[in-house]
């Protein structure tokens, strides 16, 4: 069982970058493939970005992809998420989440991830 905790959201104005931060405890992060996920009012639930954890591989949806980048520094067990380049079409809360296989099929899909965070709001302003 791992237990992630999300912060750095914020209001940043168009172009702006933020870098979104997420906490595990409980178990090393280097036990998951980790992915984040954004949830904008009146709309469902979106993959955004996974990082598998033996091969490394990077994943990202069409409307990140060259802005945003997942990373993790495992001495902190910590996952990230940098934006830049930031739209007011990125504004939502953002959540981390953990799968426990390495997979490349249904990785966008909430339900193929074990364990998730609280969120963090992120609002772009224009």
């Amino acid at each position: 069982q791992v237990q992630l905790v999300e912060s750095g959201g914020g209001l940043v104005q168009n172009g702006g970058s933020l870098r979104l931060s997420c906490a595990a405890s409980g178990r090393t992060i280097t036990n998951y493939a980790m992915g984040w996920f954004r949830q904008a009012p009146g709309k469902e639930r979106e993959f955004v970005a996974r990082l598998n954890k033996s091969t490394g591989s990077t994943y990202y949806a069409d409307s990140v992809k060259g802005r945003f980048t997942i990373s993790r520094d495992n001495a902190k067990n910590t996952v990230y998420l940098q934006m830049n380049s930031l739209k007011p079409e990125d504004t939502a809360v953002y959540y981390c989440a953990a799968d426990r296989f390495d997979r490349s099929t249904q990785i966008k899909n909430p339900r193929q991830y074990n364990y998730w965070g609280q969120g963090t709001q992120v609002t772009v302003s224009s």
